[in-house]
């Protein structure tokens, strides 16, 4: 992806200035692991830049109309995706034991660039993916595929689901250890 470079003059040069930042990021696709995301319309960003003495605030939002694959049923689906863009960008590397980061993860800060500009791109696309579903479904209530022959269950009612549930009531009745009793001819 292309950074997006945001130059650190005039505008923030006061503690307490701010400075608005939109655009778009044309990417047609995005990659989450092994899943891809289809975007047709890329990524819409709007972002708040506010010097706040020790380095810079990105508050704001990105936008995204997503289209990709329903996991239950194998559809087509889209849907919208809205995430939050809040990075703090440090002017100087703070000393030793100044912040307290957790062992586990990283600092939660970025660092000024050197010639006085800060990258946007990856906090945008961070705020992003963290609001992509880890579970994709066309409708929240998706029936899926059949087992037993394949089809759409959403759009066809083959029977086959009636068929599990008795054959796995049976199988449920016949491991039950009472179910030597059935068998039993108590009218003698």
């Amino acid at each position: 992806m292309d950074a997006i470079i945001i130059a650190l003059d005039d505008h923030l040069a006061e503690v307490g200035e701010t400075y608005a930042v939109e655009g778009t990021i044309n990417i047609t696709t995005f990659s989450l692991g092994e899943r891809e995301f289809c975007l047709p319309n890329g990524l819409q960003y709007d972002v708040v830049l506010t010097n706040a003495g020790e380095g810079i605030l990105a508050t704001g939002v990105v936008r995204g109309h997503v289209k990709a694959t329903c996991d239950r049923c194998l559809d087509d689906t889209e849907f919208d995706v809205v995430g939050e863009v809040d990075e703090y960008y440090l002017f100087h590397e703070p000393d030793p034991g100044v912040l307290e980061d957790d062992e586990e993860e990283g600092p939660d800060y970025l660092l000024v660039e050197s010639d006085s500009t800060i990258n946007l791109a990856d906090s945008i696309t961070s705020a992003f993916a963290m609001e992509l579903p880890y579970v994709v479904l066309c409708k929240e209530d998706c029936a899926g595929l059949c087992p037993v022959c394949g089809e759409n269950l959403n759009h066809v009612d083959c029977g086959h689901a009636e068929q599990l549930e008795r054959e796995a009531e049976e199988a449920r009745l016949a491991s039950s250890p009472f179910a030597a009793l059935l068998d039993l001819d108590l009218e003698k």
